[in-house]
């Protein structure tokens, strides 16, 4: 036996170190750890959100780079100067075929804020500002973009008013002396600039009467409602309903940036803004969707698949430092595994347990399936109704909750029938 075991041990041992040397050279070497993100001005919102995913990433051993800039059109060609590997970037500011440029999600809702000094009646288009003094925001930020689209559309130009390029600090400055008549910011509610100017008696915000036509025309914007008292309920921020309308805060990555590294990043953004906001549902953020640059392969594919099995099980650089490996452990376990059944009876009993750990993920339903189809014969119609809304939302809970391989479809789309089986029972009962 001992003969017989160093016979075919060896030979297998010898071609298991010539695969790893020959697979050895498609490994991707792990990649450097540290990220450099433009953002905005330290007074915006983009800078404020950056430092959380630093303290955040920074926990994960990657080192953070904040860059400051103008804002969005600025942090593009920060991009494509190799001085950042990500950026944020509002949506729409620039259009698709970006080369070098793709998106990573969308992460926000960043509403236009139209504030103008209060004279005692109301601006309710845009259209009444021409002729008067209007900042636009600084040169390459997204704010400019925005504003001299609105503008246009409403013959608003250098020819008939004018248009001071002010940041937003400083245009809140010189609209409450009075030395502008209105201003044009984006930015998220959160803002404090958003904050005192809804605040304050002296200056009025604009509600867009046209919102939905502006939507139409722009297919990054979207017509929100800022209701009365939102904002504060004790100061009635603001004082009545205001029409708005949002674009998105996007996050965009310079191509051939590291795939674990932005699946990082994504996991960090999603802990950050997956939340429930004022103008959001929760899980709505962050996403794919709207998006005016091409998305990035590996962005794509973790919104649509979420965390790997092993993200799930392992902490993340583990994760991804198996995933790596998996050219070397794959032909490793393919290599040792007949030698291990045959000179270890406990590796026998493994497939087994295997085969039960992946039906249970089934099977674990079915004390609930069987609860609901006893309980269908002693209903009157009013519960059956409720009956029925709870087995269509054990349907949406098995989709979202039981992920198996192929293998194991028979049993799963079984345990769907079965579910078939009860609506089809209660709507019988029902008509």
């Amino acid at each position: 036996m001992k003969y017989k075991f160093f016979t075919i041990s060896i030979p297998i041992l010898l071609l298991v170190i010539a695969s790893f040397y020959v697979t050895s050279k498609f490994i991707k070497p792990p990649p450097k750890k540290e990220i450099t993100i433009a953002t905005g001005s330290k007074s915006g919102n983009y800078y404020k959100t950056a430092l959380i995913y630093k303290e955040l990433l920074e926990k994960e051993n990657v080192k953070v780079n904040l860059l400051t800039s103008a804002g969005s059109i600025e942090n593009i060609n920060l991009l494509k100067e190799n001085k950042a590997d990500i950026a944020f970037l509002q949506n729409g500011t620039i259009k698709n075929n970006q080369e070098g440029i793709k998106s990573l999600a969308s992460i926000y809702y960043e509403p236009l804020w139209v504030f103008y000094r209060n004279e005692g009646f109301p601006i309710n288009y845009v259209i009444q500002l021409i002729s008067k003094k209007i900042s636009i925001g600084r040169e390459g930020s997204g704010t400019k973009d925005l504003a001299l689209k609105v503008l246009k559309d409403n013959g608003i130009n250098q020819d008939n008013s004018q248009i001071f390029n002010y940041d937003a600090s400083k245009a809140r400055e010189e609209l409450e002396k009075g030395n502008i008549d209105a201003m044009f910011v984006v930015s998220s509610h959160k803002s404090d600039t958003i904050k005192e100017l809804l605040a304050n008696p002296k200056i009025n915000i604009l509600s867009f009467k046209r919102a939905k036509a502006y939507s139409r025309k722009y297919p990054f914007l979207e017509a929100l409602n800022l209701y009365e008292g939102t904002l504060d309920l004790y100061k009635n921020l603001p004082d009545e309903n205001i029409g708005l309308l949002s674009t998105t805060a996007n996050l965009v990555v310079k191509d051939g940036f590291s795939e674990e590294l932005i699946r990082l990043v994504l996991k960090k953004v999603k802990e950050v803004h997956n939340k429930k906001d004022l103008f959001a549902k929760a899980e709505q953020f962050p996403n794919a969707l709207n998006m005016q640059l091409e998305m990035h392969e590996e962005a794509q594919r973790y919104f649509e698949y979420g965390d790997t099995w092993l993200e799930k099980i392992f902490p993340y650089w583990i994760a991804s430092n198996i995933d790596r490996l998996k050219l070397l452990i794959i032909p490793l376990l393919t290599l040792l595994f007949p030698l291990f059944k045959g000179f270890f009876p406990l590796f026998k009993g493994f497939f087994p347990l295997y085969t039960w750990t992946m039906r249970s993920k089934i099977y674990r339903w079915y004390e609930e399936v069987k609860n609901l189809d006893n309980s269908i014969d002693s209903l009157e119609s009013k519960d059956l109704r409720v009956q029925l809304e709870k087995v269509q939302k054990l349907r949406q809970e098995i989709q979202k909750e039981t992920k198996v391989p192929l293998s194991f479809m028979g049993e799963y789309y079984n345990l769907q029938l079965h579910l078939d089986l009860i609506e089809n029972k209660i709507e019988k009962k029902l008509s």
